[in-house]
């Protein structure tokens, strides 16, 4: 098992920071996306939130000095028609999702060090101030824009963006290819950005700096849609039928592109305008892959014509399916992440993410996988560690858990301070994945706070003639089971009664 999960760890480490190739510096900026506030918060969240969490503790666990934010999407139309459902204020509405994402985040242990909304005043005059500097360099003109808009994407696309389709009624309507959204013919005066004028730049940087987009299919998409022109992309929409969001400066009767204004709070975090320097070209992004094209072409390019650094990685992942289904509320299939942790545990749910996640393409969620996971390498694994062995016995359960590294190192030479020291090794990498579990097993094995850094790991140190902190040192409280067995069969009754 540890093999297996210290291989799934290093691979999220290595997707996340690519650590050999990316020069040590002190300072590191890592975002989420901000969570747009139309509906309440689901599993694709969390995984997009413990990816982030589980690289930010890491990197603080090598001594990095990170900042950490995450937020909530409050303007656009969708906000404005959703308040409007619903019968609240559109203030009102946003703060009773955003909370809902907080609360999430909480029970989940994201360590977060910033949590913005699009609507604090903070963000606005960040918004403001990052629309003046573009349109007084002449990236913004005022122009007459008609094409294809989608109202769920808040975006205008292009002939090649959509396709004809049906809708419930068999009449014929046309659709966004890449969200199967249904399109309608507009044409409005608003705001436009020279975006056709930054393709060459986009190409440049991302043929020179090939990892910047990861996993690397990801990079090869970005570019493959840059080979085609780029538009010039529409920023405002009339107030008249959008008044849910930032004025345009200096306009009353427009308001600002939902996009425009939510990409700038990473800036907005950073201290923009006033104080910006040291986090904003040391950014880090992690963003589902159906927000890709706002993160790897559109805010590019808005830095680039701001003068601004460009993001040193962007990392995608994947979306979550439920038995093979694309989760919706319309099947009844969308995971609730806080029903899961009451069954599942929250380091349950955190671990079973990162193990089974795989960046580059969907992964399938269903409970009986879980729970086969979890009992597996949680409760009998990694529960096995603090259980009191006798030394054969012992070797034998590295036999087991290490394979070829057993091999390799020989344990049946290992002392008990040996196997001590090992069982410290696993729980320090394991506090980036499952914060809380990893603080009980160094708990149980008297490993103070302050020896729980990335310096403090070395594997076998009596046994290759070093030092041993831990020769002689009593165990810590006794906590109980580590992680308990799930029950199998209930997870496949659960799963049987959803299909059915």
């Amino acid at each position: 098992m540890f093999l297996r999960l210290r291989s799934s760890i290093v691979n999220q480490m290595n997707y996340l920071t690519k650590v050999n190739a990316v020069s040590h510096n002190e300072k590191h900026y890592l975002t989420t996306p901000i969570f747009y506030v139309n509906a309440g918060p689901h599993i694709g969240h969390l995984y997009s939130a413990v990816l982030a969490d589980c690289l930010c503790r890491y990197k603080r666990l090598r001594g990095f000095k990170s900042k950490f934010s995450t937020g909530t999407d409050e303007h656009g139309l969708k906000i404005q028609q959703a308040a409007a459902d619903a019968g609240k204020d559109p203030l009102v509405f946003c703060t009773e999702v955003s909370e809902s994402f907080k609360d999430l985040f909480k029970t989940f242990n994201i360590s977060y060090t910033d949590y913005v909304r699009t609507t604090e005043e903070r963000h606005l005059r960040a918004v403001s101030h990052f629309w003046k500097i573009l349109f007084d360099k002449g990236f913004i003109y005022k122009g007459s824009y008609e094409g294809w808009y989608s109202i769920p994407d808040e975006s205008f696309l292009t002939e090649s963006q959509i396709t004809s389709s049906h809708d419930k009624n068999g009449n014929p309507i046309k659709v966004s290819l890449e969200s199967g959204h249904q399109v309608e013919w507009m044409k409005e005066e608003n705001y436009m950005f020279r975006l056709s004028e930054f393709r060459i730049s986009l190409i440049h940087w991302l043929q020179e700096h090939p990892r910047v987009i990861q996993p690397e299919r990801f990079h090869h998409i970005v570019l493959r849609w840059l080979e085609e022109d780029l538009p010039d992309l529409s920023v405002s929409r009339q107030r008249s039928r959008l008044n849910w969001g930032i004025e345009v400066p200096g306009d009353p009767e427009q308001t600002i592109y939902v996009w425009l204004d939510a990409l700038i709070n990473y800036l907005t975090v950073a201290g923009y305008p006033e104080e910006h320097a040291d986090w904003s070209g040391v950014t880090y992004h992690v963003v589902g892959k159906d927000i890709l094209k706002f993160h790897a072409i559109y805010w590019p390019a808005f830095l680039i014509a701001s003068g601004l650094p460009l993001p040193q990685a962007i990392y995608v992942h994947s979306h979550w399916t439920a038995n093979g289904l694309k989760m919706s509320k319309s099947l009844g299939n969308v995971v609730n992440p806080h029903e899961k942790s009451q069954r599942f545990t929250v380091d349950g749910l955190r671990y079973f993410l990162l193990r089974q996640g795989v960046p580059d393409t969907d992964c399938d969620y269903y409970d009986d996988k879980i729970v086969k996971l979890l009992n597996s390498e949680l409760a009998d694994s990694l529960g096995g560690l603090l259980k009191p062995l006798h030394r054969l016995e012992a070797i034998n359960q590295c036999v087991r858990l290490t394979n070829g590294f057993v091999q390799r190192h020989a344990p049946w030479k290992l002392n008990r301070n040996d196997e001590h020291d090992l069982r410290c090794v696993f729980g320090i990498l394991l506090q980036p994945v499952i914060p809380v579990l990893a603080d009980r097993l160094l708990d149980r094995l008297s490993v103070e706070s302050s020896e729980r850094t990335w310096d403090d790991l070395a594997f076998l140190r009596k046994y290759k003639g070093g030092y041993c902190p831990f020769e002689g040192r009593a165990l810590g409280p006794d906590t109980g089971v580590l992680f308990c067995r799930l029950d199998r069969l209930e997870a496949m009754k659960t799963s049987m009664k959803k299909i059915i």
